[in-house]
This record gives structure tokens, C-alpha cells and sequence, in this order.
């Protein structure tokens, strides 16, 4: 079904402006109001040619556009969303009846698989590239056109509607980075059906939750799925998979379906229609799902990757994310194709790896926080005033003070020249006999030894030192040594890089150590648990049986 009302207006400028931004506004859906925020900057993705507009020679073009959106952001807004496909236009930019709440293009009517793909088409880019699939695990590697991505996605959500998935039910998509979740997205969006996309890093436990939380018609997933299935309360009209055992009667085969699936058209759905569900990690509690709706959203992401990132349609266009996140969602996904790009689909860890030739092992997990910097040249063009509060002021050589601090609870120190270096968590540090030691750093020589494949570091109290490094480390399965001669080894390391001063004479082997849904490691209570005192297993411990293993391995080993 194309929209019959449709207007094009070529808007161009830098990002970060004032004021709220569509697809920002509370959502509504999953039984209760939830607020979704987007803030579009560089963090975003990395294109191949990414924030050419925050050049500097755009500073003047930037603040034009602020003032814009600030003093009419009704105007503003409403010039950007011209360039997405209406089926209905919209009756008032935005509304705040209940602020900070903001509704945007109210009562207008869109359909965002519809300016995904099937707009393209119909300018005669059905030929163009939309995804460029390259998967390092299995060395597949695709370009799939928009013409068949069409064909995919028109099929599957036929087989949705088959089998009485309709607009405003919840699907629950488990899959890793290949080009058959984003069909799913997408055909989920084609039909109105609110789709979960649940990151391929949760296991059945997570999962479980959150397919019970979102009281789910639909799953689609793989080997995890099947687990999950188990856990979780609330039962789902059926299961789409493609690669593991099928019960009868409840799962269907991808390929069986899709074999005699009738394309379906895209359904017309309002802008305040609720486009997914993504949910939270979790680390700090139970994971919470956020709604994004349709119509900010698309408009959002449209003017984000002409203004923002300076792409032209028909450019290439890679985000460094996963699917499974909401910068997969938006700059994988849905941005790229929404403008007219190439999206490259493509699993990084094993790039990384071997890339920087140094084992990935952990994240900093602490959103916001952690945007490329420079120490010469600004990379942004941001221009730093006299009056700004900053590690290094230009006339007192301090800070200047300010509200609002938080303890991250990092250590670190500032050199000679003023640069900061965050060396390791306060948490970490074990006071032995005097010295500062940093458990970080002696993980870190530990697991620079080849037998080691994860371990940590906690202070086991001594009567005579006050506290000596413990560590607790899971060895890699193909090591043939005795653990007698890995700990002489690794003793032996450690002295050599960090010094005699650590006093690391002992470590245990254990087959895991506990960890949250964030991968974070619980130090506290990892200590507690090594010194013979209560500890408390968080809600957000993946595998709470650990601590019971390392409890008997610690008994037969001190």
C-alpha cells in the first residue's frame, strides 16, 4: 500500500540541537508508559564517512540549526518529517499535554518498513545495495539488494499474519547478526506487530524473563530459545526457528514457511504506534522494557544520517554495534535503510581480535560515557570557552567546581601535563603491608599467561600483611599441565611484572567465575566469600551456583 500523500524537502545541518528530538518522547505500550530517549551524536555508529558534518567548517551552519530548533522546533521538526512517507499527514507536530511527556506527528499515519524499503523500490533503486552481510564465523559473505529484501520481508510477515500474528501483537526475536533477524524486524513493522529483539549474549535465563515479561505471540531464536522455553510462564502462538530440533505441534521450519509464504502489504499504523520493545541489561535490577514509537523515530533517524553523519543515499555505511542494542536498532537497521544506504551486518569480535591482535575480555558497559577524544586537534571541532568547567582550565590550571558529581569509584592519577589516566577501580586496590596494590594489574599479568583464561583478583586477609592477592582463575580446556605447575608459572610471572611488592604467592582454579548479565565480575562479594564473611548473590548474577563451586573449591585448596 504506498502513501498517498508524500512531500520531499531537503534538509541539511549538524546535530546535538536543542530542544526535544522526535522519537524521544514517552512510548506507550507493554501495559504501562515508558520513556524513550535517542540522543543522536558521533558515539551513534562508525560510517565510512561519519560526522562529515561536525567539520569545522560547519560551526556557523550548526548553531544556525540550533536556534531553529529551539525557537520552533514545531517548524523544524515538521520540515524534517516531509522526508518520510505518510500515509496520512500529521495534524500537529508535537503535543506536551502531560510535560515532559511530548507526542510527535500526532495523528499522522506511516508505515516505517514501507520507507525502509518499498520507497526505494518504487524510485527504481530496487537494484541497489541495502545490506552487506559478512560474518567472520561462518565466512558467509552476501550483498543483498533492496528488491530482495522486499521479497524476504513481505514473505515472512505473510507468515506472521498466517499464523494470526496481527498489528499491536509482541514478537520475540532471538537471533544472532545475520541478515534473518533484520528481515523479522522488518516484517514485523510491515504488519504493525511490535517487535523485541533480545541481544544474542543473554542466555535462556534472560531470555526467559523477558519473553515472560512481554507476554509474547511469537519467538523466533535458535538453541537458547528452546531453554528458555522451559522457564518462562506465559505461552506464545508458535515458535520460528531454523537450526535446532522442532517439537510437533508448537515450532515451525524458516525455510518450510517461507518456501509458501504470499508476500503481505505493509499496514498503516499512527506515529505514537509502538515500533519495538528493547530491553535493559539488567546489571542494576530487573531488566526494563523500554517502547520506542514509529513515527519520531523514523523522522529521527532520517535527518540524523544526512545532518548528523553527512551520508548521501547510496553510501556505505557500517555502525560497529549489535542488533541486539539500541545503536543496532537504530544505525544498523533502521537509519541506513530508511535513507537510502548500504548497511554493513557484520559480527566484531573476531575483527577485533584480529585486528588488535589482543584478546577482547571485557567492556566498559557504562553508557554515555567513553567518546574518542583527541589530545591535539579537536576531532569534533568543539571549542572549549575560557568559562568551561574542564579538567584543565586555561587561566587556573583546576577544575572549577560544579553540582551534580557522582563517585565512579575509579582511581587513577594526572601526569605533569595535566592528563588524567584512570588506571583501575577503588575496589580493586589491596592494601598489602603498606603498598597499593592493584588487583586490575595483577589480573592483568595473570591473564597475559598463556594457560589462563579468566581470572580474578581479590585481597584474602593475613594476620601479618593485613591482606595478600588471591586469584581465582579458570584455566583454557586444552592446557596439559598439572595446576601445580601453571600456579609455579604464573607466581612466577606476576613477580616478574609487577614485583616482588604484590607478595602473590597463591591462586585456586575454578571451572567459571560468577558474573552479571554485563559481564562485570561481583568483587564484593568474591571477597567475602574468600574470607569466610556473608556475601549477598545479586539478582543480576547470571549463574548464582558458582559461588557454591568456588566455596568447595576454596575448602580443599586453603
Amino acid at each position: 500500500m504506498k502513501p498517498s500523500w508524500l512531500q520531499c524537502r531537503k534538509v541539511t545541518g549538524a546535530g546535538g540541537l536543542g530542544g526535544p528530538l522526535p522519537g524521544s518522547s514517552p512510548a506507550r505500550g507493554a501495559g504501562a508508559a515508558r520513556r524513550a530517549f535517542v540522543a543522536p551524536g558521533p558515539w551513534g555508529g562508525l560510517g565510512g564517512r561519519g560526522c562529515r558534518a561536525l567539520t569545522s567548517g560547519s560551526v556557523g551552519e550548526y548553531k544556525t540549526h540550533f536556534a531553529a530548533s529551539v525557537a520552533d522546533p514545531e517548524r523544524f521538526w515538521g520540515q524534517a518529517a516531509e522526508q518520510i512517507s505518510w500515509y496520512k499527514p500529521w495534524t500537529k507536530t508535537l503535543e506536551n499535554r502531560h510535560p515532559p511527556s511530548t507526542s510527535w506527528f500526532v495523528e499522522g499515519v506511516l508505515n516505517i518498513c514501507y520507507n525502509a524499503i518499498d520507497r526505494h523500490i518504487e524510485n527504481g533503486k530496487g537494484d541497489k545495495i541495502a545490506i552487506i552481510y559478512d560474518s567472520p564465523v561462518t565466512n558467509t559473505k552476501a550483498t543483498i539488494t533492496y528488491k530482495e529484501v522486499l521479497e524476504q520481508v513481505s514473505k515472512l510477515a505473510g507468515v506472521l499474519v498466517k499464523h494470526g500474528i496481527k498489528k499491536g501483537d509482541t514478537v520475540v526475536i532471538y537471533m544472532p547478526m545475520i541478515p534473518q533477524a533484520m528481515y523479522t524486524m522488518l516484517a514485523c513493522a510491515r504488519i504493525g506487530a511490535i517487535h523485541s529483539l533480545i541481544f544474542g549474549g543473554f542466555a535462556s535465563k534472560e531470555l526467559s524473563s523477558r519473553i515472560d515479561h512481554v507476554k509474547v505471540c511469537a519467538l523466533f531464536g535458535e538453541i537458547y530459545s528452546q531453554l528458555a522455553l522451559k522457564l518462562y510462564r506465559h505461552k506464545g502462538s508458535f515458535i520460528l526457528i531454523e537450526t535446532v530440533p522442532l517439537a510437533p505441534d508448537r515450532d515451525l521450519d524458516w525455510d518450510e514457511e517461507m518456501a509458501k509464504a504470499q508476500s503481505h502489504d505493509c499496514v498503516p499504523v499512527l506515529s505514537e504506534h509502538p515500533l519495538y520493545i528493547l530491553y535493559t541489561s539488567g546489571t542494576t535490577g530487573l531488566p526494563k522494557g523500554v517502547v520506542r514509537p514509529t513515527g519520531g523515530y523514523a523522522v529521527m533517524l532520517n535527518w540524523t544520517m544526512s545532518s548528523i553523519y553527512g551520508l548521501k543515499p547510496g553510501e556505505v555505511w557500517w555502525a560497529a554495534s549489535d542488533l541486539g542494542w539500541v545503536v543496532g536498532h537504530s544505525y544498523i537497521c533502521y537509519g541506513p535503510l530508511i535513507h537510502g544506504n548500504t548497511t554493513v551486518l557484520y559480527e566484531t569480535l573476531e575483527w577485533s581480535k584480529k585486528v588488535f591482535r589482543v584478546p577482547v575480555l571485557d567492556h566498559w558497559w557504562q553508557t554515555g560515557e567513553g567518546g574518542s577524544g583527541s589530545s591535539c586537534l579537536a576531532a569534533a571541532s568543539s571549542k572549549v570557552e575560557p568559562t568551561s568547567r574542564c579538567a584543565k582550565d586555561s587561566g587556573q590550571g583546576k577544575g572549577a567546581p560544579r553540582l551534580g558529581y557522582y563517585d565512579t569509584m575509579d582511581a587513577g592519577y594526572m601526569d605533569e601535563e595535566g592528563y588524567l589516566y584512570v588506571m583501575s577501580r577503588v575496589d580493586d586496590v589491596i592494601n598489602v603491608a603498606g603498598h597499593r596494590i592493584s588487583a586490575g594489574a595483577i589480573e592483568e599479568s595473570v591473564l597475559s599467561h598463556g594457560t589462563v583464561a579468566d581470572c580474578a583478583v581479590v585481597g584474602k586477609e593475613d594476620p601479618l600483611k593485613g591482606h595478600v592477592p588471591l586469584a581465582l582463575c579458570v584455566l583454557k580446556k586444552d592446557i596439559n599441565v598439572t595446576e601445580e605447575k601453571v600456579l609455579e608459572e604464573i607466581v612466577k610471572h606476576v613477580r616478574q611484572n609487577i614485583g616482588p611488592v604484590a607478595a602473590f604467592r597463591n591462586a585456586v582454579f575454578v571451572k567459571q567465575l560468577p558474573k552479571t548479565r554485563s559481564g562485570k565480575i561481583p568483587r564484593s562479594a568474591l571477597s567475602a566469600l574468600v574470607n569466610g564473611k556473608p556475601y549477598k548473590v545479586t539478582s543480576t548474577i547470571e549463574d548464582p551456583s558458582i559461588f557454591g563451586h568456588i566455596e568447595e573449591v576454596l575448602k580443599q585448596a586453603l
